[in-house]
């Protein structure tokens, strides 16, 4: 399946959105590691509406006039996957969870590391939003983007 690009600027850095026939299918930050998110063959289209939408969303967001999104998603990966990224969906703006929560969430209350493996995973970053999971002492762990844009976001959703 081809997906469609659009590269945006923001104040976490340069993010390329990536979309297919279904929605928005990834989020992709500046310096991602090679291989976290599996994609097809990318196109460059910088009007293809989902993206457009995706981009003045998320340019809402970070002038702090938007705190949740409407954009369509696709997410690809294994059932597990899925349902932890549909948990962090579930976190409301300005609010943490921490893995151990998000694998009580999800009926696996034993795969805390489960879970911090999937939210590394996720294609989606803000939209669904992983930089709200942190550890279980509320510190700040892991993130694709780096833990500056990690602070940066939670700190805007203040």
């Amino acid at each position: 399946m081809t997906h469609a690009f659009k590269t945006i600027w923001s104040p976490v850095g340069e993010l390329t959105l990536v979309a297919d026939a279904k929605g928005l299918a990834a989020i992709l930050w500046e310096k991602d590691r090679p291989g976290r998110v599996q994609l097809g063959p990318l196109t460059e289209d910088a009007e293809h509406p989902v993206l457009v939408e995706t981009e003045r969303q998320l340019g809402e967001y970070f002038a702090g006039k938007r705190r949740t999104f409407d954009v369509p998603l696709s997410f690809s990966g294994s059932d597990f996957q899925k349902r932890v990224w549909s948990a962090l969906l579930t976190i409301p703006f300005g609010e943490t969870r921490s893995y151990g929560e998000i694998a009580q969430q999800v009926g696996r209350p034993t795969a805390s590391r489960a879970v911090g493996a999937a939210n590394g995973r996720n294609p989606i970053s803000i939209i669904a939003p992983c930089h709200r999971v942190v550890g279980s002492t509320g510190k700040l762990t892991g993130f694709a983007g780096g833990l500056d844009a990690k602070k940066y976001l939670l700190e805007l959703e203040q």
